[in-house]
């Protein structure tokens, strides 16, 4: 079977609850690099209740209210050990923000109800008294600066056995206080930026797609795309203020 008949799942969860702050355009990322890269790819959209489908070869989640992390919380729990199994088989995953924190074991609100995560990301997030906020730039060895938007109150504190995504240039980052952001275990990436992520930091997006088509198809022959208006959207968004 070629890939143009096998091709790539792209499954997001919970579009209807969890996709704020322009969080749909790393989806369209994904499904236009795929396509540049000479891949076909299709998206399922997994919302509460549905059948999750049979393959999933990238997982993308978005950010939410902390009503939205409430009313995705029982289903997503439903679904944990199908979503471990995919982590364990390496299965390259993006969630955001409020997916992010419940890829952890928990988010404590300020109300003091907990949100249990799924314990993915050894990591947990409480409630911080204000609202981080602001353009942010971060460092990562593999994909230079990574370049977005931050708007959250939850602090998130990642255990010493993970690996934080990034290390914070400008921002705040997980939770104001230790300089990182993010969190990366095994090719599943958690972060706050929003922006969205993927159109201005495309290095992040081929990785995705490269581990995808590896597990898939057993090799990634990338295409040279000519990303100058991703580069020049990188030049402004540093540019830009806190």
């Amino acid at each position: 079977m070629t890939q143009q008949q096998n091709p790539l799942t792209i499954v997001q969860l919970y579009p209807d609850d969890m996709n704020i702050y322009g969080d749909w355009g790393n989806v369209l990322t994904i499904l236009q690099r795929a396509k540049w890269h000479g891949l076909e790819a299709r998206l399922v959209n997994y919302n509460i209740g549905d059948t999750f489908p049979a393959e999933a070869d990238i997982v993308i989640g978005g950010g939410g209210q902390d009503s939205g992390q409430l009313k995705v919380q029982a289903d997503l729990q439903k679904i944990a050990p199908r979503l471990r199994e995919l982590v364990k088989n390496d299965t390259p995953m993006l969630m955001i923000c409020g997916l992010y924190q419940l890829f952890g074991r928990f988010f404590k609100t300020s109300k003091g109800e907990i949100i249990e995560g799924i314990n993915i990301f050894h990591a947990e997030t409480h409630a911080g008294p204000a609202r981080l906020i602001g353009n942010i730039v971060t460092s990562h060895d593999q994909f230079g600066d990574i370049i977005g938007y931050e708007n959250h109150s939850g602090q998130t504190f990642i255990d010493s056995d993970m690996q934080p995504l990034g290390r914070i240039i400008r921002g705040a980052g997980n939770n104001g206080q230790d300089d990182t952001e993010g969190c990366i275990y095994r090719n599943v990436i958690g972060t706050y930026l929003h922006g969205s992520l993927l159109p201005k930091n495309p290095a992040i997006a081929d990785f995705l797609i490269e581990q995808a088509a590896k597990k898939k198809f057993g090799e990634f022959a990338p295409t040279v795309i000519e990303d100058r208006f991703a580069a020049q959207a990188r030049e402004i968004a540093i540019k830009r203020p806190r």
